[in-house]
């Protein structure tokens, strides 16, 4: 049965009990990854997909360079075949990145539904959805190309702008994976749809974002910390592949964490019970305000 707090109350909430609610959601997000270590398996899919994919379009550039590294600095950035390139560079990874999320957001629901979960299932899922997955990764894309135009033909100012426009979209795509998941909606209603449930729902504090970030940016410190030691004392080429390959586990296993979270708080919103998860923090967390 769920729990609520008067609104009165929740008003008077301040910034810290907010940012232990906060980190408390993200501690349960991580504690659905340790007791479904599986899920782990799709931010990893989805992080090597995009590394081939850059180093694939890496390697048409150069081609097209006539394989010389000084031919694509001289490059004309403002070419009609060079926002082209940019597209589809955005198109295959918003697709990928989106895929996976969309398993992994399925997988959840199925963990918070006390059903079997399997990684064969979220893939099953998200390719029944590809038809939606495709059609948001082209929306995505071309937003993507025309603020990189913008970018390129107002200098300094378009760089500002651009850095305001990047905040307020990654606030109204909070909830579109489960969205595009879950609802029969096309791109554009599915970015109306995120950011009216954002709109309602937001509270006063993004305190699970800024515990997220604290947890990945205390882990990256440590993580350097502990290859320089390795650097220092065993092997520098030692200390930098463990850097990396330690940088590529945190920032895999956060990133699904977040994930896990934002499912949560979506069926939260849905009115969906949440098994296995602090159902009071979510209801608390993201309040009208």
């Amino acid at each position: 049965m769920q729990s609520f707090i008067p609104h009165k109350q929740i008003d008077h909430m301040n910034f810290f009990t907010r940012l232990s609610n906060g980190w408390n959601l993200a501690m349960n997000s991580f504690t659905v990854l340790k007791e479904n270590r599986q899920l782990i398996l799709f931010p990893i899919l989805s992080g090597i997909s995009m590394l081939l994919v850059i180093i694939s379009f890496f390697l048409v550039l150069l081609s097209a360079a006539g394989w010389d590294l000084g031919n694509l600095r001289d490059t004309d950035t403002n070419s009609v075949l060079n926002y082209v390139f940019v597209f589809l560079y955005y198109l295959v990874n918003y697709f990928i990145i989106v895929f996976f999320n969309t398993a992994l957001v399925h997988c959840t629901h199925l963990y918070f539904s006390g059903e079997e979960v399997t990684i064969r299932k979220g893939l099953q899922f998200s390719m029944s959805r590809i038809g939606h997955i495709f059609a948001w990764a082209a929306f995505a894309a071309t937003v993507g190309t025309l603020l990189r135009m913008l970018q390129d033909n107002l200098g300094r100012i378009g760089k500002f702008i651009i850095a305001l426009i990047g905040i307020v979209w990654s606030t109204a795509t909070f909830f579109v994976i489960p969205v595009i998941a879950y609802e029969d909606l096309g791109p554009l209603d599915a970015f109306k749809r995120s950011s009216s449930l954002m709109k309602e729902k937001w509270g006063e504090s993004l305190s699970a974002s800024f515990s997220f970030g604290l947890v990945q940016f205390v882990f990256i410190i440590g993580a350097a910390f502990v290859s320089f030691m390795v650097s220092w004392f065993i092997n520098p080429i030692a200390g930098v592949v463990l850097f990396f390959l330690t940088l590529f586990s945190i920032l895999v296993i956060v990133s699904a964490a977040k994930t896990v979270f934002i499912s949560a708080v979506y069926h939260n919103i849905n009115g969906n019970p949440i098994k296995h998860f602090n159902q009071q923090l979510a209801d608390n967390l993201f309040v009208e305000k």
